[in-house]
């Protein structure tokens, strides 16, 4: 498949729009056009249908973008790789969940860089679930996530535990002698959309099923500054908003008829990968 193919159809699954993928890609709207219809005939599938103002993919359109995404990654990790090469004698390529990289990881890969000088560190933020695909399919040498991976040849070690608060500014807070589950449901949730694993799961388990919630966002790191803005309650590891907490920015919400668990973290790499291991062998 030509990679400029594919480039294409992953920045038409993101605009939903043949113009305006055109423009963003510098090429003629025929251009856009040519390059999914050869995709749809080497897939045998058709991969899109138009609608009135842009695009949709298809259930087909969707599988082979999780697939085109991967090739994407492999092919730009690949470029990479062979430019770091030409410089750095090793690279090791980390990936880290945003919550453990915002409050556990910059000690652990400092000391790394200062004392590998011959090393090219590269970080890429993510899921867990991405990260860990992206370290089997070797773009990845290490994976700080959410989630173990219990797979011959990788080995998995914890890394970090922290604690699941419900978090508030002080100016709309109205649980300040704690709150009840069924409370949770009612009040301005602001949920964020990744995965912690286990704590995940409770975090879901908490409302009902296909609860609607007015603002959703998949990054975890950039949650802080809504709760501090005022608009509403969402959990977070303690870590991550230690200095708000401490300040007095933020309030932690006592849960009064249900436990929280713990949010644990782990540490992931390929069995074999000397550099992987001695950042694993360093925790």
């Amino acid at each position: 498949m030509n990679s400029e193919s594919i480039k294409t159809f992953i920045m038409l699954s993101k605009l939903k729009n043949f113009t305006r993928t055109a423009e963003r890609m510098y090429v003629a709207q025929s251009t856009v056009t040519n390059r999914i219809a050869e995709l749809e005939n080497e897939t045998g599938q058709k991969l899109l249908t138009r609608k009135q103002g842009g695009v949709e993919l298809t259930e087909e359109g969707q599988l082979f973008l999780s697939y085109a995404l991967r090739i994407n990654d492999l092919e730009e990790s690949f470029i990479r790789e062979v430019n770091s090469a030409a410089r750095y004698d090793k690279q090791l390529r980390v990936g880290a969940i945003n919550a453990v990289y915002e409050s556990s990881l910059y000690p652990l890969l400092s000391g790394f860089f200062r004392k590998h000088k011959d090393v090219a560190l590269k970080v890429v933020l993510g899921h867990s679930l991405d990260l860990l695909q992206m370290l089997q399919d070797n773009i990845l040498d290490v994976a700080f996530s959410y989630l173990p991976l219990k797979k011959t040849g990788f080995l998995s070690r914890r890394f970090s535990t922290d604690k699941l608060v419900l978090l508030a500014s002080p100016s709309i807070n109205v649980y300040k002698n704690g709150i009840h589950k069924e409370e949770l449901a009612s009040c301005e949730y602001l949920m964020c959309n990744f995965a912690f694993g286990e704590a995940g799961e409770f975090i879901r388990s908490l409302f009902p099923p296909r609860h609607a919630f007015r603002f959703e966002i998949d990054n975890s790191g950039k949650m802080i500054e809504y709760l501090l803005g005022g608009h509403g309650y969402s959990f977070l590891p303690q870590k991550m908003a230690e200095k708000e907490i401490a300040s007095g920015a933020l309030e932690v919400i006592r849960p009064l008829d249900f436990t929280v668990p713990e949010v644990v973290s782990y540490c992931v790499c390929r069995r074999g990968n000397e550099l992987a291991e001695s950042l694993l062998g360093s925790l």
